[in-house]
Protein backbone atom coordinates (compact mmCIF):
# COMPACT_ATOMS: atom_id res chain seq x y z
CA UNK A 1 0.00 0.00 0.00
CA UNK A 2 1.18 3.37 -0.84
CA UNK A 3 1.67 5.95 1.77
CA UNK A 4 -0.74 9.26 1.56
CA UNK A 5 2.10 11.51 2.32
CA UNK A 6 3.90 10.25 -1.33
CA UNK A 7 0.67 10.93 -2.81
CA UNK A 8 0.07 14.65 -1.53
CA UNK A 9 3.79 15.59 -1.72
CA UNK A 10 3.48 14.89 -5.40
CA UNK A 11 0.70 13.82 -6.91
CA UNK A 12 1.52 14.39 -10.50
CA UNK A 13 4.41 12.25 -10.44
CA UNK A 14 2.59 9.11 -8.86
CA UNK A 15 0.08 9.54 -11.84
CA UNK A 16 3.21 9.44 -14.24
CA UNK A 17 4.59 6.77 -12.57
CA UNK A 18 1.08 4.88 -12.30
CA UNK A 19 0.55 5.00 -16.12
CA UNK A 20 3.78 3.30 -16.62
CA UNK A 21 1.88 0.26 -14.96
CA UNK A 22 -0.80 1.18 -17.53
CA UNK A 23 -3.37 1.98 -14.47
CA UNK A 24 -6.65 3.48 -15.84
CA UNK A 25 -7.82 5.35 -12.69
CA UNK A 26 -5.56 7.95 -11.98
CA UNK A 27 -8.19 9.99 -10.48
CA UNK A 28 -7.98 8.14 -7.34
CA UNK A 29 -5.22 9.67 -6.40
CA UNK A 30 -7.11 13.19 -6.14
CA UNK A 31 -9.77 11.39 -4.05
CA UNK A 32 -7.41 10.40 -2.14
CA UNK A 33 -5.90 13.57 -1.15
CA UNK A 34 -9.59 14.63 -0.65
CA UNK A 35 -10.36 11.86 2.14
CA UNK A 36 -7.22 12.96 3.71
CA UNK A 37 -7.92 16.56 3.57
CA UNK A 38 -11.72 15.61 5.25
CA UNK A 39 -10.25 12.95 7.32
CA UNK A 40 -7.51 15.80 8.62
CA UNK A 41 -10.57 18.48 9.24
CA UNK A 42 -12.46 16.24 10.99
CA UNK A 43 -9.61 15.25 13.35
CA UNK A 44 -8.55 19.08 13.73
CA UNK A 45 -12.94 19.73 15.05
CA UNK A 46 -12.19 16.44 17.10
CA UNK A 47 -9.75 17.41 18.89
CA UNK A 48 -10.86 21.08 19.75
CA UNK A 49 -14.40 19.79 21.07
CA UNK A 50 -12.25 17.28 23.10
CA UNK A 51 -10.49 20.12 24.28
CA UNK A 52 -13.47 22.52 25.04
CA UNK A 53 -15.08 19.29 26.94
CA UNK A 54 -11.91 18.76 29.35
CA UNK A 55 -11.54 22.65 29.98
CA UNK A 56 -15.02 22.85 30.74
CA UNK A 57 -15.16 19.63 33.02
CA UNK A 58 -12.41 21.21 35.00
CA UNK A 59 -14.56 24.51 35.05
CA UNK A 60 -17.42 22.32 36.41
CA UNK A 61 -15.36 21.45 39.04
CA UNK A 62 -14.44 24.69 40.17
CA UNK A 63 -17.81 26.20 40.38
CA UNK A 64 -19.48 23.35 42.24
CA UNK A 65 -16.47 24.21 45.06
CA UNK A 66 -17.75 27.89 45.03
CA UNK A 67 -21.31 26.74 44.85
CA UNK A 68 -22.14 28.20 42.12
CA UNK A 69 -24.53 25.30 41.48
CA UNK A 70 -26.52 27.24 38.81
CA UNK A 71 -23.50 28.25 36.13
CA UNK A 72 -22.10 24.86 36.81
CA UNK A 73 -25.61 22.84 35.20
CA UNK A 74 -25.24 25.31 32.51
CA UNK A 75 -21.57 23.98 31.57
CA UNK A 76 -23.13 20.56 32.32
CA UNK A 77 -25.18 21.51 29.64
CA UNK A 78 -22.56 22.52 27.59
CA UNK A 79 -20.35 19.48 27.82
CA UNK A 80 -23.66 17.41 26.74
CA UNK A 81 -23.62 19.17 23.87
CA UNK A 82 -19.95 18.82 23.15
CA UNK A 83 -20.57 15.18 23.35
CA UNK A 84 -23.01 14.82 20.71
CA UNK A 85 -20.70 17.09 18.52
CA UNK A 86 -17.86 14.48 19.38
CA UNK A 87 -19.69 11.71 18.69
CA UNK A 88 -20.54 12.93 15.16
CA UNK A 89 -17.09 13.55 14.43
CA UNK A 90 -16.49 10.30 15.22
CA UNK A 91 -18.84 8.97 13.25
CA UNK A 92 -17.78 10.73 10.57
CA UNK A 93 -14.58 10.15 10.81
CA UNK A 94 -14.72 6.41 10.67
CA UNK A 95 -16.79 6.80 7.45
CA UNK A 96 -14.07 8.68 5.82
CA UNK A 97 -11.06 6.47 6.72
CA UNK A 98 -12.78 3.92 5.90
CA UNK A 99 -13.38 4.84 2.19
CA UNK A 100 -9.47 6.63 2.48
CA UNK A 101 -8.31 2.83 3.10
CA UNK A 102 -11.30 1.05 0.38
CA UNK A 103 -9.83 3.92 -2.21
CA UNK A 104 -5.81 3.61 -1.36
CA UNK A 105 -6.05 -0.33 -2.00
CA UNK A 106 -6.85 0.22 -4.88
CA UNK A 107 -3.43 1.80 -5.85
CA UNK A 108 -1.03 -0.51 -7.34
CA UNK A 109 2.73 0.10 -5.81
CA UNK A 110 5.10 2.84 -7.80
CA UNK A 111 7.07 1.29 -10.40
CA UNK A 112 11.26 2.02 -10.27
CA UNK A 113 12.88 4.65 -12.05
CA UNK A 114 14.59 1.19 -13.93
CA UNK A 115 11.43 -0.55 -15.35
CA UNK A 116 11.04 -0.38 -18.81
CA UNK A 117 7.93 1.64 -20.72
CA UNK A 118 6.02 -1.25 -21.79
CA UNK A 119 2.48 -3.25 -22.43
CA UNK A 120 3.03 -6.40 -23.28
CA UNK A 121 5.38 -9.44 -22.38
CA UNK A 122 7.35 -9.05 -25.59
CA UNK A 123 8.23 -5.66 -24.17
CA UNK A 124 9.89 -7.03 -21.50
CA UNK A 125 13.95 -5.83 -21.73
CA UNK A 126 16.21 -9.27 -21.81
CA UNK A 127 18.97 -8.39 -19.37
CA UNK A 128 21.46 -11.36 -20.21
CA UNK A 129 21.55 -15.18 -21.01
CA UNK A 130 23.32 -17.90 -20.01
CA UNK A 131 23.95 -21.88 -20.80
CA UNK A 132 23.56 -23.43 -23.90
CA UNK A 133 21.06 -24.84 -25.83
CA UNK A 134 20.95 -28.70 -26.56
CA UNK A 135 20.90 -29.87 -29.72
CA UNK A 136 18.47 -33.27 -29.26
CA UNK A 137 18.32 -36.27 -31.29
CA UNK A 138 15.63 -36.18 -34.23
CA UNK A 139 13.25 -38.18 -32.47
CA UNK A 140 13.06 -35.64 -29.29
CA UNK A 141 9.62 -35.18 -27.64
CA UNK A 142 8.00 -32.92 -25.14
CA UNK A 143 8.27 -33.41 -21.73
CA UNK A 144 4.25 -34.64 -21.62
CA UNK A 145 5.91 -37.91 -23.57
CA UNK A 146 8.28 -37.95 -21.32
CA UNK A 147 6.44 -38.85 -18.21
CA UNK A 148 3.88 -40.81 -19.44
CA UNK A 149 7.46 -42.61 -21.55
CA UNK A 150 9.21 -43.09 -18.11
CA UNK A 151 6.04 -43.03 -15.63
CA UNK A 152 7.02 -39.95 -13.81
CA UNK A 153 3.85 -38.11 -13.75
CA UNK A 154 0.10 -39.45 -14.20
CA UNK A 155 -2.29 -36.26 -15.15
CA UNK A 156 -5.54 -38.69 -16.00
CA UNK A 157 -5.04 -39.80 -12.12
CA UNK A 158 -5.15 -36.72 -10.89
CA UNK A 159 -7.92 -35.74 -12.90
CA UNK A 160 -9.68 -38.61 -11.08
CA UNK A 161 -9.16 -37.85 -7.81
CA UNK A 162 -9.19 -34.06 -8.31
CA UNK A 163 -9.46 -32.22 -11.72
CA UNK A 164 -7.46 -31.16 -14.58
CA UNK A 165 -4.27 -29.44 -13.59
CA UNK A 166 -3.50 -32.04 -10.58
CA UNK A 167 -1.13 -34.18 -11.37
CA UNK A 168 0.10 -37.20 -9.56
CA UNK A 169 4.03 -37.69 -9.02
CA UNK A 170 4.60 -41.49 -9.53
CA UNK A 171 8.14 -43.45 -8.30
CA UNK A 172 11.14 -41.79 -10.03
CA UNK A 173 9.18 -38.75 -10.62
CA UNK A 174 8.31 -38.27 -6.85
CA UNK A 175 11.88 -38.82 -6.19
CA UNK A 176 12.87 -35.97 -8.60
CA UNK A 177 10.46 -33.84 -7.18
CA UNK A 178 11.64 -34.47 -3.66
CA UNK A 179 15.20 -34.74 -4.84
CA UNK A 180 14.59 -30.91 -6.50
CA UNK A 181 13.41 -29.09 -3.54
CA UNK A 182 16.28 -31.11 -0.57
CA UNK A 183 18.97 -29.07 -3.21
CA UNK A 184 16.99 -26.29 -3.67
CA UNK A 185 16.52 -25.41 -0.01
CA UNK A 186 20.07 -26.81 0.84
CA UNK A 187 21.59 -24.15 -1.13
CA UNK A 188 19.36 -21.14 -0.23
CA UNK A 189 20.26 -22.28 3.49
CA UNK A 190 23.92 -22.56 2.32
CA UNK A 191 23.60 -18.93 1.37
CA UNK A 192 22.61 -17.66 5.08
CA UNK A 193 18.68 -18.21 4.45
CA UNK A 194 16.73 -19.80 7.50
CA UNK A 195 14.18 -22.44 6.54
CA UNK A 196 10.88 -22.11 7.21
CA UNK A 197 7.86 -25.04 7.14
CA UNK A 198 4.43 -22.78 7.09
CA UNK A 199 1.09 -22.97 7.24
CA UNK A 200 -0.31 -23.79 3.56
CA UNK A 201 -3.69 -21.95 4.48
CA UNK A 202 -3.52 -18.19 5.53
CA UNK A 203 -6.37 -15.94 6.56
CA UNK A 204 -7.91 -12.84 5.09
CA UNK A 205 -5.20 -10.06 6.86
CA UNK A 206 -2.15 -12.22 5.49
CA UNK A 207 -3.37 -12.28 1.81
CA UNK A 208 -4.30 -8.61 2.41
CA UNK A 209 -0.57 -7.66 3.63
CA UNK A 210 1.26 -9.06 0.60
CA UNK A 211 -1.09 -7.63 -1.80
CA UNK A 212 -2.99 -10.83 -3.14
CA UNK A 213 -6.16 -9.43 -1.62
CA UNK A 214 -7.69 -7.23 -3.40
CA UNK A 215 -5.93 -7.74 -6.27
CA UNK A 216 -5.85 -11.50 -7.01
CA UNK A 217 -9.13 -12.83 -5.20
CA UNK A 218 -9.94 -14.39 -8.19
CA UNK A 219 -7.30 -16.78 -8.56
CA UNK A 220 -6.68 -17.79 -5.12
CA UNK A 221 -8.65 -21.11 -3.88
CA UNK A 222 -11.53 -19.73 -1.19
CA UNK A 223 -12.23 -22.12 1.92
CA UNK A 224 -15.45 -19.90 2.50
CA UNK A 225 -16.79 -21.52 5.80
CA UNK A 226 -13.39 -20.32 7.53
CA UNK A 227 -12.71 -17.56 5.24
CA UNK A 228 -9.16 -19.57 4.68
CA UNK A 229 -7.06 -19.17 1.17
CA UNK A 230 -5.20 -21.39 -0.49
CA UNK A 231 -1.77 -20.13 -0.73
CA UNK A 232 -0.53 -19.34 -4.17
CA UNK A 233 3.31 -18.96 -2.79
CA UNK A 234 5.11 -19.07 0.18
CA UNK A 235 5.77 -15.52 -0.09
CA UNK A 236 2.09 -15.00 1.51
CA UNK A 237 2.50 -17.10 5.04
CA UNK A 238 6.50 -16.08 5.01
CA UNK A 239 6.31 -12.57 4.86
CA UNK A 240 3.54 -12.58 7.27
CA UNK A 241 5.65 -13.85 9.87
CA UNK A 242 6.89 -10.28 10.70
CA UNK A 243 3.79 -8.55 10.51
CA UNK A 244 2.78 -6.05 13.07
CA UNK A 245 6.42 -6.19 14.06
CA UNK A 246 8.92 -3.98 15.19
CA UNK A 247 12.66 -4.81 14.38
CA UNK A 248 15.97 -3.44 15.69
CA UNK A 249 17.95 -2.57 12.85
CA UNK A 250 20.59 -5.15 13.77
CA UNK A 251 18.00 -7.75 13.13
CA UNK A 252 17.96 -6.76 9.60
CA UNK A 253 18.30 -8.32 6.84
CA UNK A 254 15.97 -11.24 7.57
CA UNK A 255 17.00 -14.36 5.32
CA UNK A 256 13.62 -16.77 5.11
CA UNK A 257 13.14 -19.73 2.45
CA UNK A 258 10.73 -22.15 2.25
CA UNK A 259 9.20 -24.82 0.02
CA UNK A 260 5.22 -24.74 0.14
CA UNK A 261 2.85 -26.31 -2.56
CA UNK A 262 1.45 -23.48 -4.52
CA UNK A 263 -2.58 -23.49 -5.60
CA UNK A 264 -3.49 -20.93 -7.95
CA UNK A 265 -6.97 -21.32 -9.83
CA UNK A 266 -5.31 -20.25 -13.15
CA UNK A 267 -8.71 -18.63 -14.54
CA UNK A 268 -8.82 -18.44 -18.11
CA UNK A 269 -5.73 -20.62 -19.22
CA UNK A 270 -6.28 -22.78 -22.18
CA UNK A 271 -4.61 -23.97 -25.32
CA UNK A 272 -0.91 -25.81 -25.95
CA UNK A 273 0.38 -23.17 -23.44
CA UNK A 274 -0.81 -25.02 -20.54
CA UNK A 275 -0.53 -28.87 -21.92
CA UNK A 276 1.56 -30.94 -19.44
CA UNK A 277 3.66 -28.82 -16.51
CA UNK A 278 3.30 -25.95 -18.21
CA UNK A 279 0.50 -24.54 -16.33
CA UNK A 280 -1.01 -26.57 -13.42
CA UNK A 281 -3.13 -25.72 -10.47
CA UNK A 282 -0.90 -27.62 -7.83
CA UNK A 283 2.86 -27.33 -8.18
CA UNK A 284 5.88 -27.31 -6.20
CA UNK A 285 8.15 -23.97 -5.05
CA UNK A 286 11.00 -22.93 -2.87
CA UNK A 287 10.90 -19.31 -2.00
CA UNK A 288 13.28 -17.03 -0.99
CA UNK A 289 12.67 -13.61 0.97
CA UNK A 290 14.15 -10.73 2.53
CA UNK A 291 13.15 -7.91 4.71
CA UNK A 292 15.98 -5.18 4.42
CA UNK A 293 16.57 -1.24 4.93
CA UNK A 294 15.39 0.75 2.40
CA UNK A 295 19.09 2.13 1.14
CA UNK A 296 20.03 -1.44 1.27
CA UNK A 297 17.09 -3.27 -1.15
CA UNK A 298 17.94 -2.37 -4.65
CA UNK A 299 21.49 -3.92 -3.95
CA UNK A 300 19.66 -6.54 -2.30
CA UNK A 301 17.62 -7.33 -5.18
CA UNK A 302 20.62 -7.58 -7.49
CA UNK A 303 22.15 -10.42 -4.94
CA UNK A 304 19.19 -12.17 -5.02
CA UNK A 305 19.10 -12.24 -9.11
CA UNK A 306 22.35 -13.15 -9.01
CA UNK A 307 21.61 -16.61 -6.13
CA UNK A 308 18.26 -17.39 -8.83
CA UNK A 309 21.10 -17.15 -11.30
CA UNK A 310 23.61 -19.09 -10.03
CA UNK A 311 21.22 -21.87 -8.89
CA UNK A 312 19.93 -22.31 -12.72
CA UNK A 313 23.80 -22.39 -13.87
CA UNK A 314 24.44 -25.69 -11.61
CA UNK A 315 21.15 -27.26 -13.29
CA UNK A 316 22.83 -26.48 -16.49
CA UNK A 317 19.85 -24.70 -18.01
CA UNK A 318 19.64 -22.77 -20.46
CA UNK A 319 18.51 -19.30 -19.52
CA UNK A 320 17.32 -15.75 -19.61
CA UNK A 321 16.97 -12.72 -17.26
CA UNK A 322 14.08 -10.62 -18.27
CA UNK A 323 13.44 -6.90 -16.87
CA UNK A 324 9.66 -6.35 -16.86
CA UNK A 325 8.15 -3.88 -18.63
CA UNK A 326 5.24 -1.73 -16.33
CA UNK A 327 2.20 -3.29 -18.11
CA UNK A 328 3.80 -6.79 -17.33
CA UNK A 329 4.22 -6.20 -13.70
CA UNK A 330 2.91 -7.59 -10.41
CA UNK A 331 0.03 -5.21 -8.19
CA UNK A 332 2.73 -5.10 -5.68
CA UNK A 333 5.94 -4.68 -7.22
CA UNK A 334 8.12 -1.90 -7.82
CA UNK A 335 10.43 -4.14 -10.14
CA UNK A 336 10.35 -7.34 -11.38
CA UNK A 337 13.03 -10.11 -12.78
CA UNK A 338 11.57 -12.66 -14.43
CA UNK A 339 13.57 -16.06 -15.48
CA UNK A 340 13.20 -18.20 -18.19
CA UNK A 341 14.70 -21.62 -18.90
CA UNK A 342 14.80 -22.68 -22.63
CA UNK A 343 12.78 -25.43 -23.53
CA UNK A 344 14.43 -27.41 -26.38
CA UNK A 345 11.48 -30.02 -27.37
CA UNK A 346 8.92 -27.07 -27.16
CA UNK A 347 11.45 -24.40 -28.79
CA UNK A 348 10.38 -21.99 -26.54
CA UNK A 349 11.34 -20.23 -23.47
CA UNK A 350 9.11 -21.25 -20.13
CA UNK A 351 8.75 -18.67 -16.50
CA UNK A 352 10.20 -20.05 -13.44
CA UNK A 353 11.42 -17.64 -11.10
CA UNK A 354 10.47 -14.12 -10.31
CA UNK A 355 12.66 -11.68 -8.17
CA UNK A 356 10.62 -8.47 -6.57
CA UNK A 357 11.50 -5.84 -4.65
CA UNK A 358 8.29 -4.43 -3.16
CA UNK A 359 9.94 -1.71 -1.49
CA UNK A 360 7.71 -0.42 1.21
CA UNK A 361 4.56 -1.51 -0.39
CA UNK A 362 3.64 -5.18 1.90
CA UNK A 363 5.41 -3.46 4.55
CA UNK A 364 3.52 -0.61 4.59
CA UNK A 365 0.42 -2.69 4.40
CA UNK A 366 1.53 -5.53 7.22
CA UNK A 367 3.12 -2.85 9.79
CA UNK A 368 6.71 -4.13 9.77
CA UNK A 369 8.80 -2.01 11.01
CA UNK A 370 12.34 -1.00 12.22
CA UNK A 371 13.77 1.39 14.47
CA UNK A 372 17.05 3.02 12.95
CA UNK A 373 20.32 3.84 14.58
CA UNK A 374 18.43 7.24 15.97
CA UNK A 375 15.58 5.37 17.17
CA UNK A 376 13.01 6.72 14.58
CA UNK A 377 10.55 4.30 13.50
CA UNK A 378 11.14 3.15 9.70
CA UNK A 379 9.28 1.05 7.18
CA UNK A 380 11.37 -1.97 5.81
CA UNK A 381 11.83 -3.11 2.29
CA UNK A 382 10.50 -6.71 1.28
CA UNK A 383 11.66 -8.22 -1.77
CA UNK A 384 11.02 -12.18 -2.46
CA UNK A 385 12.00 -14.93 -5.42
CA UNK A 386 11.22 -18.01 -6.73
CA UNK A 387 14.87 -20.38 -6.12
CA UNK A 388 12.63 -22.14 -7.71
CA UNK A 389 9.46 -22.96 -9.01
CA UNK A 390 9.20 -27.06 -10.20
CA UNK A 391 7.25 -27.87 -12.73
CA UNK A 392 9.01 -25.86 -15.77
CA UNK A 393 12.14 -27.13 -14.35
CA UNK A 394 11.32 -30.75 -14.65
CA UNK A 395 10.11 -30.23 -17.84
CA UNK A 396 13.23 -28.62 -19.17
CA UNK A 397 15.03 -31.32 -17.45
CA UNK A 398 13.92 -33.85 -18.84
CA UNK A 399 13.09 -32.28 -22.60
CA UNK A 400 16.80 -30.63 -22.58
CA UNK A 401 18.32 -34.25 -21.23
CA UNK A 402 16.88 -36.64 -23.13
CA UNK A 403 19.10 -39.20 -24.84
CA UNK A 404 18.57 -42.65 -26.21
CA UNK A 405 19.35 -44.42 -22.79
CA UNK A 406 17.51 -42.09 -20.53
CA UNK A 407 17.39 -38.93 -19.23
CA UNK A 408 20.73 -37.59 -17.84
CA UNK A 409 20.75 -35.30 -14.81
CA UNK A 410 22.83 -32.97 -14.01
CA UNK A 411 25.69 -33.58 -11.60
CA UNK A 412 24.52 -31.56 -8.49
CA UNK A 413 21.07 -34.09 -8.37
CA UNK A 414 23.20 -37.39 -8.74
CA UNK A 415 23.20 -37.57 -5.11
CA UNK A 416 19.93 -36.00 -4.12
CA UNK A 417 18.36 -38.43 -6.79
CA UNK A 418 20.56 -41.48 -5.84
CA UNK A 419 21.56 -41.72 -9.47
CA UNK A 420 22.76 -39.81 -12.70
CA UNK A 421 20.05 -41.27 -15.27
CA UNK A 422 16.24 -41.65 -15.21
CA UNK A 423 15.64 -44.70 -16.83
Amino acid sequence: MLQVSVLRNNPEWVKARLAVKHFKQPELVDEIIKFDDERKSLQVSYDNTQASINAASKEIGKLMGQGKKEEAEAAKAEVANYKVQVSSFLEQLAIVEKQLQETLVQLPNLPAEEVPIGRTPEENVVVREGGDKPNLPADAVPHWDLLDKYKLINFELGNKITGSGFPVYIGKGAKLQRSLIQYFLDYNTAAGYTEYLPPFMVNEASAYATGQLPDKEGQMYHATEDNLYLIPTAEVPVTNIYRDTILKETELPVKMTAYSPCFRREAGSYGKDVRGLNRVHQFEKVEIIQIVQPSKSFEVLDDMVKHVEALLQSLELPYRILRLCGGDMGFASAITYDFEVYSAAQERWLEVSSVSNFESFQSNRMKCRYKDETGKMQLAHTLNGSSLALPRIVACLLENNQAADGIHLPKVLHSYFGNAVIN
